[in-house]
C-alpha cells in the first residue's frame, strides 16, 4: 500500500501537470495571450473587380484563398451589388463565380478576407493536384523556327551552369532578370503576347520540370490598388522550393499571404466582359483576448463547452472575483504555516481583501479600524448586561449595520465616493471578528488581542495587493486551471511541520 508521502506527492505532480497542460493547450493551440491588454493584428485583404459596362451576359470566376500554416482566415464578406454569386471547387480549389445578364453601368465587385498572423497555427492543406497544374502543351512548339532556336540556345546555356531542377530554375530566372540580357533572352521577351513569367514557365515545362505557379501579397498595412505578386513553386525530389521573380531567391517574404496556389487563372472572364483586379490591405490592432474568446465560442470542442468564456457576462464578471479567492487562500496558508503570522479566523483575512479591492485600500483599512473600534466599545458594555452567545452577536450585528448606515450617509454629505462602497464590507464576519476580538481581550489580554487582529489586517494588505494585481486577475480567469497549480501548493505546504519564520527570529538569542 502507497505510504501518504507517496500519495501527497503523486497527487500534487498530478495536479500540477494537469493544470499546466491545460494552460499550455489553451495558450499554443486557442491563441489565449499570457499577458493582459495584449493587441494582435488583423489584416483584411480586399479584392475589387472593376467591370466595364457591356450589354452581353457577363461572368466572372476568381479563385478564393485557402487557410495556409501561419495565416488563419477569420471570415470573408462579399459584396456582389446585384450580381448572382455561387462558389464551386474543384482540384481542390474554391472559385467564387459572379454572373449577370447585362450591365448598364460600370460596376465594382468586392470580396473581402479578414487574416490572423498566427505562426502557430497549422492549416489542414488539401494539396493539389500536381497534373492538373501542369502547362497544358509545350508552348515552345508554337514558336517561330527563330524564336526556337533562342529558346534552346538558353536552355543549353542554362543546363551547362547548373546541376539539377533547383538550380536550373534558379539560373533561368537569373537570366531573366539580368540587366543586360543574353541575345537569346532578348528574343524570347519581343515574342508578342509573351510575359516574362509565361516564358519562364514554357521553358519549365518543355524540360518537364514540376511547378506551380503562386500569387499572393504581403501583409503590409495601406497596401491599394495593388496586383499580386507571382512567385514559382519548383518540386524537386519530392520537395517544393518557392521561388521569387525578382531575385531567384528561394524564400517566402514575411508576412506573405498566398492567395492562389495553380497554374490556372486567377481571374476569368467569359464573353465580351472586361475586368480589372486589384487588391488592398488594411491592419487591425485588436484585442488578443477578444479574439481568443471568439474563437472559442465558434470551436466545435466539447472542451470548450466548459469554458468560462460561454458564461453569461453577469456570471463572468461573479466568477473574477470568485476565482481571487485562491490567491487570498494561498497567501494565508504562507503567511500562517511558513511565517507564523497570527490570525482572527483562518480565512477571515481573504473576505477582507475582497472589500479593500471594492473600496480602495486606504478607505477599507480606516473603514475596518473605526467599526472593529467601535464595536468592541460596544461588545463590551453588552457584556456587562450578561447576554448568551446568540442574543449577544446579533446586537453585535445589528450595531455594524448602524455604523455603516451612518457612515455611509456622512461619507455622501462629504461627497467621499470611496466610502460609500462600505457595503462591500462583509457584516456577519465583521460581527464575529469583533466577538472574538472581545474574547481574547477577556482571557488572554488585549496584547493578544491586538497581536491576531493586526495579524489579520497585515495579511489582508499582501493578500489585497496580490488579488488587486491585473496580471494575477487576467491569469485567474483567463486561466482557471492554474487554480490546480495552487491547490496542489496548498497541500504540499500543508505537510510542512517545521519552524516558522517567526519562531526562527524567537530563538535567535537562544541560538547565540
Amino acid at each position: 500500500m502507497m505510504s501518504s508521502r507517496f500519495q501527497l506527492l503523486f497527487i500534487v505532480f498530478f495536479l500540477t501537470i494537469s493544470g499546466l497542460s491545460l494552460a499550455f493547450y489553451k495558450v499554443v493551440y486557442l491563441d489565449v495571450p499570457l499577458i493582459p491588454h495584449q493587441k494582435r493584428s488583423l489584416f483584411a485583404i480586399t479584392a475589387s473587380i472593376e467591370l466595364q459596362k457591356n450589354d452581353n451576359p457577363i461572368v466572372v470566376s476568381m479563385s478564393l484563398p485557402q487557410p495556409q500554416d501561419g495565416m488563419q482566415i477569420v471570415s470573408s464578406e462579399v459584396d456582389s451589388g446585384d450580381f448572382g454569386y455561387t462558389v464551386s471547387h474543384e482540384n481542390n480549389i474554391y472559385r467564387a463565380t459572379w454572373a449577370k445578364r447585362e450591365l448598364e453601368n460600370n460596376s465594382k465587385i468586392f470580396y473581402k478576407t479578414i487574416l490572423l498572423a498566427d505562426s502557430f497555427y497549422k492549416a489542414p492543406i488539401e494539396e493539389v493536384s500536381v497534373a492538373a497544374n501542369k502547362l497544358k502543351e509545350d508552348q515552345i512548339g508554337l514558336w517561330e523556327e527563330s524564336e526556337q532556336s533562342a529558346a534552346k540556345l538558353l536552355l543549353d546555356y542554362v543546363h551547362s551552369h547548373s546541376a539539377d531542377d533547383v538550380t536550373f530554375v534558379a539560373q533561368l530566372i537569373t537570366l531573366f532578370n539580368s540587366k543586360q540580357p543574353m541575345e537569346a533572352v532578348n528574343t524570347l521577351l519581343q515574342i508578342k503576347g509573351e510575359t516574362k513569367i509565361s516564358l519562364i514557365s514554357a521553358l519549365m515545362k518543355h524540360e518537364n520540370i514540376v511547378f506551380r505557379k503562386l500569387r499572393g501579397i504581403e501583409l503590409i498595412d495601406g497596401q491599394k490598388d495593388r496586383k499580386l505578386i507571382t512567385m514559382l513553386k519548383v518540386k524537386s525530389d519530392d520537395k517544393w522550393y518557392l521561388y521569387s521573380l525578382k531575385d531567384a531567391q528561394i524564400s517566402k517574404p514575411d508576412n506573405f499571404f498566398v492567395w492562389h496556389d495553380g497554374n490556372s487563372p486567377l481571374l476569368i472572364t467569359k464573353g465580351e466582359a472586361k475586368a480589372k483586379l486589384r487588391f488592398s490591405v488594411t491592419e487591425t490592432k485588436v484585442s488578443a483576448t477578444k479574439i481568443a474568446k471568439n474563437m472559442i465560442k465558434e470551436a466545435n470542442a466539447e472542451f470548450l463547452d466548459f469554458s468560462l468564456y460561454t458564461l453569461p457576462s453577469l456570471q463572468q464578471n461573479a466568477f473574477k472575483q470568485i476565482l481571487l479567492v485562491p490567491i487570498g487562500a494561498l497567501i494565508v496558508v504562507i503567511m500562517r504555516i511558513l511565517i507564523g503570522i497570527r490570525t482572527m479566523g483562518t480565512f477571515m483575512p481573504i473576505l477582507f481583501s475582497l472589500a479593500f479591492i471594492q473600496t480602495t485600500l486606504i478607505s477599507g483599512i480606516l473603514m475596518f479600524v473605526v467599526i472593529i473600534g467601535i464595536g468592541l466599545f460596544v461588545r463590551g458594555y453588552l457584556s456587562r448586561l450578561r447576554l448568551l452567545l446568540v442574543a449577544r452577536i446579533s446586537a453585535v450585528i445589528i450595531v455594524v449595520i448602524a455604523i455603516m448606515s451612518i457612515m455611509s450617509i456622512v461619507s455622501y454629505k462629504l461627497g467621499l465616493e470611496d466610502v460609500l462602497k462600505i457595503t462591500f464590507f462583509p457584516m456577519i464576519i465583521l460581527a464575529w471578528t469583533i466577538e472574538r476580538m472581545s474574547i481574547l481581550w477577556e482571557e488572554e489580554g488585549s496584547h493578544e488581542a491586538l497581536i491576531q487582529g493586526g495579524g489579520s489586517l497585515i495579511i489582508a494588505v499582501i493578500a489585497y495587493f496580490a488579488m488587486d494585481n491585473v496580471m494575477v486577475r487576467y491569469i485567474t480567469f483567463n486561466f482557471p486551471e492554474l487554480l490546480l497549480v495552487i491547490l496542489a501548493l496548498i497541500i504540499l505546504i500543508g505537510r510542512y511541520t517545521g519552524y516558522r519564520l517567526s519562531e526562527l527570529i524567537r530563538f535567535v538569542p537562544l541560538g547565540k
